[in-house]
């Protein structure tokens, strides 16, 4: 009797902490552990996007958490498709830095709600760390290169809390001019000035148009990206706290010693319609760095 009520014990024991496993690997996969060290790809490409499903990521949705009951995000022939339809993103699971990010995509004919009639928006956040719906419940905090039409290659210090509840720390240096209303654009000739949630948040592509508006199907004179039917390679050197973003090849914008180097990456859905075939990072050693 007294070895089976240990026997019983023993499975109870077993049980109860592969069920703790279990709930803390599942934490994990929500984005709410930061506890491991951010992953660096060495010897070959980590492919984000593996053309199949969605394993590796997750999706966070303003209104219904880690639930996706629209299907906002979903694989359908090897494209992920982002409808649109709300306001979140799709986060990796794993931290990274020091990569070379490839993202190529393509707007879709959907936009949604107040922004119907407004640029194509989306966004693709680098350096994540906090907690998911940490920016007013939509997204994880983070820098953002901007994926708008007309303003592809901006950056911006998206502000939210921590696990502390506190803003997580953000800042980024990169050398700027204005443009003819005095916003703040990259210029490799220009100053260095430091931008941090004390000052100001946004960094402007170097050839955004100052006539820029808000509205569907918006495109700048100079700009880079693809025509809204066909695919853009948007791509991010990330070296350290050096970053560069690159438009079709071309080199738009700039930042040196940014805060955090590390952390998750995010696509957002931001009620416009954006198709993605291939979401990757590549090895530092081929990444092509305009000096």
């Amino acid at each position: 009797m007294l070895i089976r009520s240990f026997q019983l014990l023993l499975v109870l024991i077993i049980v109860f902490f592969s069920h703790q496993d279990s709930v803390s690997h599942g934490a994990e996969e929500k984005g709410t552990s930061q506890a491991f060290e951010a992953i660096s790809p060495q010897k070959k490409a980590i492919k984000l996007f593996n053309g199949k499903n969605l394993d590796g990521l997750y999706t966070w949705l303003q209104n219904t958490k880690y639930k996706d009951p629209k299907e906002v995000f979903y694989v359908k022939d090897q494209i992920l498709h982002i409808t649109g339809d709300g306001w979140g993103s799709i986060i990796t699971k794993e931290r990274y830095r020091d990569y070379d990010m490839i993202l190529e995509y393509k707007w879709g004919p959907r936009t949604w709600h107040e922004r119907r009639n407004r640029a194509r928006d989306s966004g693709l956040f680098i350096h994540s760390t906090g907690i998911d719906g940490g920016v007013g419940g939509v997204w994880m905090p983070g820098i953002e290169v901007n994926i708008i039409e007309g303003g592809v290659g901006d950056f911006i210090l998206v502000v939210g809390e921590g696990k502390d509840g506190q803003p997580v720390p953000l800042s980024l240096t990169s050398e700027v001019g204005r443009d003819r209303d005095g916003e703040v654009v990259w210029n490799k000739d220009g100053i260095a000035e430091t931008f941090d949630l004390s000052n100001r948040t946004r960094i402007n592509w170097c050839d955004r148009d100052p006539d820029w508006e808000d509205v569907l199907g918006f495109r700048g004179k100079n700009d880079r990206e693809s025509p809204t039917d066909e695919w853009t390679r948007l791509e991010v050197v990330c070296r350290g706290g050096h970053i560069q973003v690159f438009v079709n090849g071309s080199l738009v914008n700039e930042a040196f010693d940014a805060v955090p180097a590390e952390g998750k990456l995010q696509l957002q859905a931001e009620l416009a319609e954006i198709l993605v075939r291939r979401w990757e990072l590549l090895p530092l050693k081929n990444a092509v760095i305009e000096e």
